[in-house]
């Protein structure tokens, strides 16, 4: 139950965007962040649900995905962010990832419409693996039901493979659900499908099973503890790291998600790096008050926890 050779895996951050004082996408500050998560052992999941991707446009992502790889942010490290309710938005955005090198694409189904037929997302995904028509597309499909309301189901997953076996990579599984993750592994890792929980909570039962590693929000926050936790379940540190490390890694994001977590770990950044402008994020997202800030950094406090950053 190995995954396939040369596929991206272990600890990725759905990295945070940050915004200058008029809310726009403020790319050195992006890049610096970038470049601090690659040296501490994470990949890059760009566009993802905490990069506040919902509230960038096609060519905001466009034009930041050029400026990392222009940068020489290595491409195979990238894992871009391309679903969108329109397909040929879609289609766009993986198209672009796809030549420009990226390992794969993190894809959320078509989220505005509720209630929609399985055969309705199969046809979505199939349109644009279609219109993309690229020997190296690897699409992860992004399964977070509690907020598009249309599930990646199991049958979905196994029709997607039977059709399109090169393209459809893996997924990410946001549903916070273990049973899920658990069934997705046993019953397509064996396949190569790569799955990847969004909580390094999950880390080593995943791992333990045939996972590919975790695609969590507070990879942003604690990328050189959670990559030792993977290297640890991974085989490439001394196995008996692994229960301090969990614990570790479990600590932290429990404080994290005790608050609202994007304006959370943006609070957290400002304070670390003392780029005030962190904070910002596009509406309808609010940052946090000034009495639940230190609130948060209290219990960051009570765990000596530190970021060692400079942006």
């Amino acid at each position: 139950m190995s995954r396939r050779r040369n596929r991206i895996g272990g600890a990725l951050a759905p990295v945070l965007t940050p915004f200058d004082e008029d809310r726009e996408p403020d790319f050195p500050a992006f890049l610096a962040h970038c470049r601090w998560l690659l040296d501490n052992g994470a990949g890059l999941a760009i566009f993802g649900t905490n990069s506040e991707a919902a509230s960038l446009s096609t060519d905001e992502r466009i034009a930041l995905t050029d400026g990392l790889i222009e940068a020489g942010i290595p491409s195979d490290r990238l894992m871009p962010g391309t679903g969108a309710c329109s397909v040929k938005d879609a289609v766009r955005l993986t198209r672009h990832a796809v030549q420009n090198g990226a390992a794969g694409v993190l894809m959320l189904p078509p989220f505005y419409f509720k209630n929609v037929s399985e055969e309705g997302v199969f046809s979505y995904y199939a349109e644009v693996i279609d219109a993309v028509a690229e020997p190296n597309l690897a699409i992860y499909l992004y399964h977070i039901p509690q907020v598009t309301q249309v599930p990646i189901t199991l049958s979905l997953i196994e029709r997607l493979l039977k059709r399109y076996p090169r393209a459809i990579a893996g997924a990410k599984d946001s549903s916070g659900d273990w049973a899920n993750s658990k069934a997705m592994i046993e019953n397509f890792a064996k396949e190569g499908f790569d799955v990847f929980p969004a909580s390094e909570v999950l880390l080593s039962d995943s791992l333990a099973i045939g996972g590919a590693g975790c695609i969590s929000a507070t990879v942003n926050i604690n990328p050189a503890t959670i990559s030792a936790l993977f290297a640890t379940l991974d085989g490439g540190r001394p196995a008996h790291e692994t229960p301090a490390l969990q614990a570790r890694v479990d600590e932290v994001r429990r404080i994290f998600q005790s608050f609202e977590l994007i304006p959370a770990m943006k609070s957290a950044l400002a304070h670390f790096t003392g780029r005030e402008a962190w904070k910002i994020v596009r509406p309808p997202l609010t940052p946090l008050s000034q009495s639940v800030q230190s609130d948060l950094l209290k219990k960051l406090a009570s765990l000596n926890f530190e970021m060692s950053v400079e942006q």
